[in-house]
């Protein structure tokens, strides 16, 4: 690993609604590992730098958008472990730059923009070939580590996980963080997964493609509805609960991911979901560089 992840610490979130509810929520640091590389990033990454290591290859091409914190996090990565890194953007290049894509070039990223049309042909055989003979000595990462090497090294994320979870939440975006946790998780724990993109319809088709396995109701929930507009959208209500989180528990987190994340578990526990006695880890994917491109004084953190 990258970094040292042996003192990860798994923090009691108590209010007055899991006293009530009778349920235990915790929340999983991962974004203490690291400021950049940090959350699932980290894990998702692991095996593509370990090949590229391995294979003496020159750098690696990924994916993303203007707020991907997965690009940020390969172009420091690739700096930490002296090889190279392109990051291929979807979108024409803007007048300004986000925050996110500015820490992408400080960390020596070159960024490719392309159309949005092509972008989303990225997956495309013959997309794929294309960047495969421009950048012949690259090792190519799909977006967010989307592939079955990317949910391994996922995967790993079990081994800090209280073997006494019943419930396993995570934001899900590609799938590949939550495919990692099902690899892994026993027999008597539930894998949630809460969406922060709109319309993902095709959830059990990518499960199956990066485990191999197909997971029946009791052992992978989707609980959707909380994307709060689809991807990096916000609203002042989600702005509203990331800030009382914070004030009540310590805890930040972001406006992508981990804060929808986080509504969503709380908004389940009111409407009974989680049955009483139930144990909830709660991961928290990092990515808090993505609130940089808040209002100044939205968030008190």
């Amino acid at each position: 690993m990258l970094f040292p992840t042996n003192k990860v610490r798994t923090q009691l979130v108590e209010t007055a609604l899991s006293v009530k509810k009778q349920v235990i929520v915790s929340v999983l640091r991962l974004d203490e590992i690291h400021p950049v590389v940090s959350g699932n990033k980290l894990f998702k990454l692991h095996y593509f730098l370990q090949e590229a290591m391995v294979k003496s290859m020159e750098g690696i091409v990924s994916f993303g958008g203007a707020y991907s914190n997965h690009l940020v996090a390969t172009a420091f990565a690739c700096k930490e472990c002296n090889i190279k890194s392109i990051g291929i953007v979807r979108g024409e290049h803007p007048a300004i730059l986000s925050h996110t894509l500015q820490q992408c070039i400080e960390y020596g990223m070159e960024l490719v923009f392309i159309a949005r049309e092509q972008y989303d042909q990225k997956e495309q055989s013959f997309f794929i070939d294309e960047l495969s003979g421009k950048y012949k000595h690259y090792l190519i990462v799909p977006e967010g580590g989307y592939h079955p090497l990317g949910a391994s090294g996922a995967s790993l994320i079990m081994d800090m996980v209280d073997n006494e979870a019943t419930h396993i939440c995570c934001a899900v975006g590609t799938a590949t963080t939550v495919a990692g946790l099902l690899l892994r998780a026993n027999g008597k724990q539930q894998v949630v997964g809460l969406p922060v993109l709109k319309g993902m319809n095709d959830l059990s088709k990518r499960i199956s493609f990066l485990t191999g396995n197909d997971y029946n109701s009791e052992q992978f929930k989707i609980i959707d509805g909380y994307h709060f507009g689809g991807y990096a959208k916000r609203t002042t209500e989600l702005i509203s609960f990331m800030n009382d989180l914070f004030e009540n528990s310590g805890l930040a987190t972001d406006f992508v991911y981990t804060g929808k994340m986080m509504y969503g578990v709380m908004d389940c526990l009111e409407k009974n979901l989680f049955p009483k006695g139930s144990r909830l880890v709660c991961l928290h994917t990092g990515g808090l560089q993505g609130n940089l491109s808040l209002p100044t004084n939205a968030l008190i953190f």
